[in-house]
């Protein structure tokens, strides 16, 4: 009788012991609960403020493509996860819309987006230069498609030379090579200078083309 309640006794024992081990080691819920973190997009969504007014980032709309090009359209939305936002009457909704132009974002004007910038084409050539550039549409815009899109754009970059100081130096001192030494054009304003400006042809010369426009920069930046 002693060993059967010994027997008895002992088993609820280890079953209880480990049941202690399971729930003291592996603890998958609280574990899940520790590792949530809250998306990367949360921090570009303002809280408490009109959902019409929230970053396309922090919603996910039904647009419709079928819209009529250039039309105002509707579209239905809904707030992203741990984003909170408001009515017109300050109730908190999750549900709304959004009025918007129906164009593709890559139809958008040029100043609603922002595109990278090159420094390694000529600004100054003929035919115009262009380059590859990766356009993103501004947080406040909504559009269909991509918000981020490529795009050939014409080379625009400056390197801070004044067109109306080249101007002024190839009046005044174009003879000895001022307006191309600015430019940073050295070989060219060392015979300028030598040359007393080609006898005042050359000097001339730059004049017009400074003038118009067709002689710029060394670096082929545009002129401010």
């Amino acid at each position: 009788a002693g060993s059967l309640m010994t027997t008895k006794h002992s088993q609820p024992q280890s079953t209880f012991g480990k049941s202690l081990t399971s729930t003291s080691t592996n603890t998958p819920y609280f574990k899940i609960a520790e590792s949530t973190e809250i998306p990367s997009y949360v921090t570009k969504c303002p809280s408490n403020g009109l959902c019409s007014r929230l970053p396309p980032d922090c919603m996910t709309c039904n647009t419709n493509y079928s819209c009529i090009y250039g039309k105002p359209a509707t579209f239905d939305c809904k707030v992203k996860p741990y984003v909170h936002c408001l009515d017109q009457n300050n109730h908190e909704q999750e549900n709304f819309t959004i009025n918007m132009t129906c164009q593709f974002c890559w139809q958008l004007a040029t100043t609603d987006y922002v595109c990278t910038n090159s420094t390694n084409c000529m600004t100054v050539s003929c035919p115009r230069q262009r380059y590859n550039a990766t356009c993103t549409v501004r947080d406040h815009i909504h559009c269909l498609g991509n918000r981020v899109f490529p795009k050939m754009l014409y080379c625009n970059w400056t390197g801070g030379y004044k067109w109306s100081t080249a101007l002024a130096l190839s009046i005044t001192l174009g003879g000895f090579g001022a307006d191309r030494f600015y430019l940073g054009q050295w070989r060219e304003g060392l015979g300028k200078l030598f040359s007393f400006g080609g006898l005042g042809i050359w000097t001339l010369i730059d004049v017009l083309l400074i003038g118009v426009g067709y002689v710029g920069p060394a670096d082929g930046s545009l002129y401010i």
